[in-house]
């Protein structure tokens, strides 16, 4: 073999060793600069206030800020709020997404390409635009500071994701299947039921899943539209925001109490969050 050979084959086999590492390095980077401010949100935790503006690494920890928390506010009732309208608006999402999607899948016409961006146009629409009217229907309606009334607002934001991804995963699904369940018989809801939703589960589980994150995250209407019966977690961590000042320990450890319970959701399902939006990706 020749020199001339050799390093182009050792040129080639290092160039193969940087394109392999390189991706890893700049994962690595992207990831330690997303986790930091949770990193640096739980430390601070367990920090005192005078230690809480300090950016040392090395200190007692101490629960005290917890136990303030605690003793200040009904963390246990601002979470079972939380629980309750994300649950409450993942359903009813579902229960509106899946038949829309399915018509819009398997049932297409000339317009249905429109009416799907016009359902993600409003997506781009701000949403202090639309907060006075609504807080006066709300309040004429009596449905101001309650889980309902969350409900409904959450339900009409996500609705649009809920439908385009169930729509892109119902797409997936061979049509000859359906069409030999409707030939044996199968009424509308069977075919959805028994057939079309069994080989949409990874696609639908995800989508419930991230109704779920968004809906626990929300924070501009719970904020604006509860106040105490009705309030989630994000008011609970708004509340810490006083014109005193804010205390980093206590805010840290409200927000720490807010987070944890969502965070710990994402990383156990994980896996089937990144199955069901990869979906269909790979044929």
């Amino acid at each position: 073999m020749s020199t001339q050979s050799v390093s182009a084959a050792q040129s080639g086999s290092a160039l193969d060793l940087v394109k392999r590492i390189v991706p890893g390095i700049i994962a690595w980077i992207v990831s330690i600069l997303l986790f930091f401010p949770i990193f640096w949100m739980t430390i601070t935790a367990f920090k005192t206030e005078q230690q809480a503006y300090s950016s040392s690494l090395f200190f007692t920890p101490t629960l005290d800020s917890f136990r303030e928390v605690f003793a200040r506010s009904n963390y246990f009732g601002f979470a079972l709020n939380s629980v309750l309208i994300s649950v409450g608006v993942t359903l009813l999402c579902m229960i509106l997404a899946v038949p829309c999607a399915y018509a819009m899948a398997f049932f297409p016409t000339k317009k249905t390409q429109k009416v799907l961006l016009w359902m993600l146009s409003t997506k781009m629409m701000p949403s202090v635009g639309v907060l006075v009217p609504i807080y006066l229907l709300w309040k004429n309606t009596g449905l101001l500071d309650t889980v309902s009334g969350l409900i409904i607002v959450y339900t009409l934001i996500n609705l649009p994701i809920a439908v385009w991804m169930a729509f892109t995963y119902f797409n997936e699904v061979p049509k000859d299947i359906l069409e030999a369940g409707r030939i044996d018989g199968a009424t509308t809801w069977q075919e959805i039921v028994y057939l079309l939703m069994p080989m949409a589960l990874p696609g639908l589980a995800s989508t419930g899943l991230l109704l779920i994150i968004l809906s626990w995250n929300e924070a501009f209407w719970s904020i604006n539209l509860s106040s105490s019966n009705a309030a989630p977690l994000t008011v609970f961590i708004a509340s810490y925001s006083s014109p005193e000042g804010l205390f980093w320990a206590k805010l840290s450890a409200a927000s720490l109490l807010a987070v944890a319970p969502i965070l710990i959701v994402g990383w156990v399902s994980q896996k089937q969050l990144v199955r069901g939006l990869t979906f269909g990706a790979v044929k």
